[in-house]
C-alpha cells in the first residue's frame, strides 16, 4: 500500500500542470494575454513602460512582466532605452512577413469576383497597377449573351477606366501628379476626363463615395463600377470592378452597384490584411 501511494505521489509530482484554459472558450489564457500584449505594443510605435502596458491590458505589473519575459526569450518582444520601454521584437516581424509572402492575390480575390458577378449579374474583373496603367489579371464573366470580355493582360489608362480611377483614388497626390506628367489625359471618348481639375474633383468624389464610376469614358455603351483593394500600408494593391452595357447599368442602378463593389472591395482588403487609407494620407 505504501509503495502504491508513493508511486501515485511521484506520478502526480511529475505531471506538469497544463496551460489554463478560459472557461467556455477553449482559449489558453496565457497565450491570449501574450498576444494581447503584442497587439498593444504594436499600436504604440514608441514603446511602452511596463506599468503603462499593464494598465492597457488590465493585468498586474508582475503578471505582465512574466509574460513579457517569455515573449522576450522567444524574440517577440524586447526592452530598449534608458527608461526600459518595451517594443515588438524581430520575431514578430518574421511571423508577419510570412503572412505577406503567403498572400496570393489571385487565389484570394477570385471568390470575391464570383460573388460580385452573382450579385450584380455583370462581368467582374480584377486589375493591378503596372507603371502608369491598369492591367486586367482575372475575370469572372456573367451569363448574359451580351457581356464585357477583356483579354487577361490587357491594359487600360488610369484616368479613363473604372479600375484605373479606383487605383488613382488610393494613390498619393504626388503619385497622381506623376501619372499626369508622364501620360497626360488623352481623350478616348466624349466622356473621358481630359482636364486636371476635373480629375482631382473626380478622385475626391471616389474617395467620398467609396467607388469609381466609368460612364462610357473608355468605351461607348460600356459602364463600369470599381473600387480599390488596399494593402497593409493603405496603398493600392488592386481594384475590382463590374462592367456591363449601359442598357443594364442605367443611372438609377449605378449607385446601388457602386455600393456593392465598394463593400466587396473593403471585405477583400480586410481578408488580405490591408487597411483603409486615412483621408489625410492622400496629400
Amino acid at each position: 500500500m505504501e509503495l502504491t501511494r508513493q508511486g501515485r505521489a511521484t506520478r502526480k509530482r511529475g505531471r506538469a500542470p497544463g496551460p489554463k484554459a478560459e472557461a467556455g472558450t477553449g482559449q489558453i489564457q496565457s497565450l491570449t494575454r501574450g498576444l494581447t500584449l503584442l497587439e498593444r505594443l504594436a499600436e504604440a510605435g514608441s514603446g511602452l513602460l511596463l506599468t503603462d502596458l499593464a494598465q492597457r491590458v488590465g493585468l498586474s505589473p508582475s503578471t505582465t512582466h512574466r509574460l513579457l519575459a517569455t515573449l522576450e526569450k522567444g524574440g517577440f518582444a524586447r526592452q530598449m532605452g534608458d527608461l526600459g520601454r518595451w517594443h515588438v521584437g524581430l520575431k514578430a516581424f518574421v511571423v508577419g512577413s510570412a503572412f505577406l509572402e503567403s498572400r496570393d492575390l489571385l487565389a484570394q480575390s477570385h471568390p470575391y469576383l464570383r460573388r460580385l458577378m452573382e450579385q450584380s449579374g455583370e462581368t467582374a474583373n480584377l486589375a493591378v497597377l503596372d507603371g502608369f496603367e491598369a492591367v486586367f489579371v482575372d475575370q469572372v464573366q456573367c451569363r448574359e449573351m451580351m457581356r464585357m470580355q477583356v483579354k487577361l493582360g490587357s491594359r487600360v489608362p488610369l484616368h479613363a477606366s473604372g479600375v484605373g480611377k479606383a487605383l488613382l483614388s488610393a494613390m498619393s497626390e504626388d503619385a497622381v501628379r506623376a501619372v499626369l506628367h508622364k501620360r497626360g489625359l488623352p481623350r478616348i471618348t466624349d466622356n473621358t476626363i481630359d482636364s486636371p481639375d476635373r480629375l482631382w474633383a473626380e478622385l475626391q468624389k471616389i474617395r467620398s463615395n467609396g467607388y469609381a464610376y466609368d460612364n462610357e469614358e473608355h468605351a461607348i455603351g460600356l459602364r463600369c463600377l470599381a473600387a480599390p483593394v488596399l494593402d497593409e500600408f493603405g496603398e493600392p494593391l488592386a481594384a475590382i470592378s463590374m462592367a456591363g452595357p449601359r442598357s443594364r447599368v442605367p443611372d438609377e442602378r449605378a449607385m446601388e452597384l457602386g455600393a456593392l463593389v465598394g463593400r466587396l472591395a473593403r471585405e477583400l482588403t480586410h481578408a488580405l490584411g490591408g487597411e483603409p487609407r486615412a483621408a489625410n494620407n492622400h496629400a
